[in-house]
């Protein structure tokens, strides 16, 4: 009987997984000072407007009630 060696029906999938190129590819070019500052200053930024964003943010999520006087009306106060 005929009997395939892969498990896949295409040769070429099985022989995919077995490829190696020869060729390397080029080195990967380093970032330069004024690019390193940038992206430094964007991740601060981020970080800036998530800490503020909780600062500002937590007031508003406080469940418990802040102590108040009665709200009564400056009308009623004069009778």
């Amino acid at each position: 009987m005929f009997r395939r060696r892969e498990s896949v029906p295409f040769s070429f999938v099985a022989e995919a997984d077995r490829f190696r190129s020869n060729v390397t590819p080029p080195p990967r070019a380093r970032a330069s000072v004024s690019q390193l500052v940038g992206h430094s200053l964007v991740g601060l930024t981020l970080i800036a407007g998530f800490a503020g964003s909780l600062l500002f943010g937590l007031p508003a999520l406080d469940t418990d009630p802040a102590p108040s006087h009665g709200q009564t009306s400056e009308a009623s106060q004069h009778r």
